[in-house]
């Protein structure tokens, strides 16, 4: 459906900037689930660290890109 984000209360237009730069934030993270997924085939790598880091890493991404689309709800 095209534009379906109209029809999801809270979320606004994004311009081609705000497109371009989520673009970004989405390559980045597949470049970070990259390096996460190589360093949990290391034997030496301490499993709960590495899962406290996905997670935080998860939220830093995912605050970014709410910066960019500026939601108007909690």
């Amino acid at each position: 459906m095209e534009n379906q984000h109209r029809k999801i209360v809270g979320y606004k237009e994004l311009t081609q900037d705000d497109i371009d730069l989520m673009n970004k934030v989405k390559e980045m993270g597949k470049t970070i689930g990259a390096l996460v997924e190589a360093l949990s085939t290391l034997p030496n790598t301490d499993p709960r660290w590495l899962e406290i880091g996905k997670q935080d890493l998860q939220k830093g991404l995912m605050s970014l890109t709410r910066s960019i689309t500026k939601p108007d709800f909690f």
